[in-house]
């Protein structure tokens, strides 16, 4: 009987204590930076974009070479599936060809339909329903900044986004508060029973979490109800003492979040963009263990 391959979606879809292992791993890779085990040893990722992409594409291809990988590079439209190919069909040639495939897509239900035909590892690197790639690098940030992740609050203002909607999933596998702070009109259905004002979210929060109010393919977008969600130094000090800000960029500065509070002590803003090459190693290893892929120590 053939094993299902290890897909890393949505985090829902993951075992808790599975999803904890992989954070754990990701430190433990971290800690041999300068040392990377080689893990991948003649195998290869495919990595499918139809967004652009800085921190996605250098963490996994950087995350691949340095573990021993290969990667195999292309946009959506350089492929047959932007194109006459059916989705079921390109997803059996991907898997005939390369161990796994990470898809910074648009759309999440292509994503599924490419995982249901898929004999391989299927990587969400980021669609407009989820990042959990991003939310892996954001809980491993908050490890070491703060030693742990369960029991903290984690205020998020502003969008409420793809990477919003991850942190929500989050919260009840990590056993943290999440408070959100948003413009009324997003949150309808979304019951979240605790959006609240942004005073009120950031009051006594260890990690304050903020987003561009304008994502990819929403350009134009009228940002004028966003303003009173802006984290400033003033709604900074409300968070508790030693509070974190963060930030999956690109940022809008000025605009989301003021030049202030990004210099201040409490940004770790580069710390969060790096542990995506971290988190992305762990990431592949889990997915990849049937390949024999194994982290030692």
């Amino acid at each position: 009987m053939t094993t299902a391959p290890r897909h890393f979606i949505d985090l829902p879809d993951i075992a808790p204590d599975t999803l904890k292992a992989i954070l754990a791993n990701a430190h433990r890779l971290k800690k041999r930076k300068f040392n990377p085990p080689q893990l991948f040893t003649g195998l290869s990722l495919a990595m499918v974009f139809d967004k652009r992409s800085t921190r996605t594409r250098m963490s996994f291809e950087v995350a691949m070479k340095q573990l021993g990988g290969h990667t195999v590079v292309m946009n959506k439209d350089e492929m047959q599936i932007g194109g006459a190919e059916s989705i079921a069909d390109t997803a059996q040639v991907l898997s005939r060809f390369v161990d796994g495939v990470m898809l910074r897509i648009s759309s999440h239900e292509d994503l599924l339909e490419i995982a249901r035909h898929s004999r391989i590892p299927v990587i969400n690197g980021l669609t407009d329903h989820s990042h959990p790639c991003q939310i892996m690098a954001d809980l491993m940030t908050i490890e070491e900044k703060l030693g742990r992740v369960e029991g903290l609050k984690i205020a998020w203002l502003g969008d409420y986004n793809n990477v919003a909607r991850t942190f929500a999933q989050a919260s009840a596998i990590w056993g943290f508060e999440f408070a959100v702070a948003c413009p009324p009109d997003l949150l309808l259905g979304k019951n979240l029973h605790n959006a609240t004002n942004p005073h009120s979210a950031v009051s006594g929060a260890d990690v304050v979490v903020t987003d561009t109010w304008v994502s990819m393919g929403q350009e134009g977008k009228d940002i004028e109800k966003f303003w009173p969600y802006q984290v400033n130094a003033a709604l900074m000090a409300k968070a508790r003492p030693g509070a974190i800000f963060m930030h999956c960029m690109p940022i809008h500065r000025g605009e989301e979040v003021t030049d202030e509070v990004l210099a201040s002590p409490a940004s770790v803003v580069y710390d969060e963009a790096e542990n995506r090459l971290h988190a992305q190693k762990a990431i592949l290893a889990w997915c990849l263990e049937d390949a024999g892929v194994r982290i030692d120590g």
